[in-house]
């Protein structure tokens, strides 16, 4: 009987890493102190293009900021500096 030759092991093959998402804005590192509903531009990054506000994952934002964030974007909204919906 003719012996077989030792079994190669299947190697597995990688998942392909995935490219960093366009839109992340982690590096956004806002004070708590300076979250104002009257700094649109600031609200405006931290939202998305349908008014939704960003994750805190997403907009990296601890989480006294993030509630900071939303009240803002509650208040600016009512004054009318920023659309409910768009």
């Amino acid at each position: 009987m003719a012996k077989r030759p030792p079994r190669q092991t299947a190697r597995r093959k990688r998942k392909p890493r995935r490219m960093r998402d366009a839109g992340r804005i982690r590096g956004v590192r806002v004070k708590t102190e300076e979250i104002d509903y009257k700094d649109v531009a600031t609200l405006q990054r931290l939202t998305s293009a349908q008014g939704k506000l960003f994750s805190r994952k997403r907009s990296g934002l601890s989480a006294t900021a993030q509630r900071r964030v939303a009240l803002a974007v509650k208040r600016a909204r009512f004054m009318a500096l920023l659309p409910f919906v768009s």
